[in-house]
């Protein structure tokens, strides 16, 4: 599976990459759900998201690694029943003043649960994290 959403905000690349660097831009991207950085090592950084999704209490690990480049590559631990692979990119490319934000996640199911069950829920999770990212850029 794979889905991407993008947007443009009024900032220049290097403020865009230094404000979603910040720790409470990193924790605000999963909105409804209590984030916390339980890790840090060089240039990577570990949540642990808590969520109630249809009535079921779960816990989401992901590692965040900040590239030399000012892009974020994330990994999603799938311990769980749903995923055997999830990862992911954010990245920054300067427009004319302005810079492009692209959140592009891939990911393969476990061999019993279809892709169809779960893209639409996915495709809501981006555009959530695309619009918490967003709002924290924009205010700067």
């Amino acid at each position: 599976m794979h889905l991407q959403t993008h947007f443009d905000v009024a900032c220049a690349r290097d403020s865009a990459v230094a404000i979603a660097a910040r720790d409470e831009t990193l924790v605000g991207l999963f909105p409804d759900s209590k984030t916390r950085i339980v890790e840090r090592a060089g240039q990577r950084k570990t949540t642990e998201t808590h969520y109630t999704k249809l009535g079921r209490s779960g816990t989401a690990t992901f590692h965040f690694t900040y590239r030399s480049d000012g892009d974020i590559e994330f990994e999603k631990e799938c311990d769980g029943a749903v995923w055997q692979e999830l990862r992911g990119t954010l990245s920054f490319r300067e427009r004319a003043g302005r810079t492009r934000v692209a959140i592009e996640m891939r990911g393969r199911t476990k061999a019993f649960v279809p892709e169809f069950t779960v893209k639409g829920a996915m495709q809501d999770q981006l555009e959530q994290m695309a619009d918490a990212l967003r709002e924290r850029l924009q205010a700067g």
